[in-house]
This record gives structure tokens, C-alpha cells and sequence, in this order.
């Protein structure tokens, strides 16, 4: 499994009306601040995936979350999701359509994006 997970941002040519809305928490720029991968062995809950983001000082609001496929029985391996990873971090960079990775909040809730 592949996590980015994102933080929302002011951008700075931010205009007065995106800054009000950025402020009542309706807005902003996503911002990729920390990726990982894990196996299904190494997957918690989500609990446990927040927890651990907060040990690595990860503030964050949305989680993207992508399937990368094994071979022969066997999960891929850390150097073959980097590539993957590295792709969903430029999908956000450039402001790709988001809505082919699943998304949560920090509480868990499902977002869509569209």
C-alpha cells in the first residue's frame, strides 16, 4: 500500500477571496509532506497510521492511498514502490486529478475529490 500523505497551504499568490476561504478551513493548495509504503503485514489501523505519522512530526489533513502490485506472491519491495510513490507526490505537485487515489481526513472519514 502507498501513503502521501498531504497538508493543506496557502499558495502565495493567494488572492483575498482564497485567503478568506483558506481561513474558514475551505481552501488552499495540497502540499505532499510525507510518503511511505507498507506491506499488508506492516498495516495497522488507521489509528495506528496517525499515530505514526505524528511520531514523524507529519502535520497533515488527507491521506492518498494506492495499490501497488506484488509478482509471483511476493509484495513489492521499498525501492519498487518509490517510483509509484514519487508519481503520486508529482500527480499533487502539478494538480492532477486526485480522484483515482482513495482519500481520508485525519479522522478517518472518506474524501472525494471532483
Amino acid at each position: 500500500m502507498l501513503f502521501v500523505f498531504l497538508k493543506t497551504v496557502l499558495p502565495e499568490d493567494a488572492t483575498e477571496d482564497e485567503i478568506e476561504r483558506f481561513h474558514a478551513g475551505r481552501g488552499g493548495q495540497l502540499k505532499p509532506v510525507i510518503m511511505v509504503d507498507k506491506t499488508l503485514d506492516e498495516l495497522g489501523s488507521f489509528d495506528e497510521l496517525v499515530t505514526e505519522s505524528q511520531q514523524m512530526g507529519a502535520d497533515w489533513q488527507i491521506v492518498i492511498i494506492a495499490g501497488l502490485d506484488g509478482r509471483n506472491g511476493q509484495a513489492p519491495t521499498s525501492e519498487q514502490a518509490e517510483e509509484p510513490l514519487n508519481s503520486m507526490v508529482k500527480a499533487v505537485e502539478v494538480g492532477s486529478d486526485l480522484s483515482k487515489f482513495i482519500a481520508f481526513d485525519r479522522e478517518g472519514n472518506p474524501i472525494r475529490f471532483g
